[in-house]
């Protein structure tokens, strides 16, 4: 116990190391939260477009481009595409790395959400789109009013799983030097040498995080149940 008192005096009271963790939580919720942002403008765009596609036969040229779209991103590795946008696309240009890691991963997350609303607006039967019609509603208006709120039910637990899996894919943004969480815990232990503490409090601030969002998710599916 002695010698574990030790190591986490060491490793986060000496010298405020602390401060990296408390820092790369900051820079990887911002990068999260930006991501987020991005994909979701993405994803709902390319799923209106390949839904639309799919149930008139219009928007051709809008869904082959939505569809190469989704097959390089999903078809390579997220840490090959962060790589590519900072090194190649931005290599030249001075650009704030958290711009240039909201953006890799916001692209990458908007191929998944994409699919994902899809599914969700190909589940609600057609005859609410022609309950809608039938009413009044133009297209857009049935597809807001009444079927995305019946479809994001259905998606919750799936976009819910792809948000947690975007907050643990940030601890990559190291490769291109952000001082991100994972990075915080890195440098601790390339200063102290001390691998296992360090390691495992960014492991358990990870855990929390996610334990803290699930729990908000489970929450929410259960109040849109009460509420059906």
């Amino acid at each position: 116990m002695v010698a574990l008192g030790e190591k986490f005096r060491t490793d986060f009271i000496d010298q405020n190391r602390w401060q990296f963790l408390t820092n790369g939580f900051g820079i990887t919720i911002q990068i999260t939260v930006g991501a987020t942002i991005v994909g979701l403008i993405l994803g709902f765009l390319v799923a209106f477009i390949r839904a639309n596609h799919d149930k008139t036969g219009r928007l051709c040229f809008l869904n082959f481009l939505a569809q190469v779209y989704l097959t390089v991103i999903r078809g390579t590795p997220t840490m090959v595409q962060l790589m590519i946008i900072y090194f190649v696309i931005f290599g030249s240009v001075d650009v704030p790395k958290i711009v240039v890691a909201i953006l890799g991963f916001g692209i990458n997350c908007g191929a998944y959400t994409a699919e994902i609303i899809r599914a969700g607006i190909m589940a609600v039967p057609r005859g609410q789109f022609e309950a809608g019609c039938s009413l009044g509603f133009t297209e857009r208006q049935t597809m807001v009013c009444i079927v995305m709120p019946q479809a994001i039910k259905t998606i919750l637990p799936a976009m819910g799983n792809e948000f947690i899996t975007l907050l643990k894919e940030t601890s990559i943004s190291g490769l291109i030097a952000m001082q991100d969480l994972t990075q915080g815990g890195d440098i601790i232990r390339s200063q102290t040498y001390d691998a296992f503490l360090p390691l495992i409090a960014v492991a358990l601030i990870y855990l929390a995080c996610v334990s803290l969002f699930s729990f908000a998710i489970s929450r929410l599916e259960r109040y849109l149940k009460r509420n059906e």
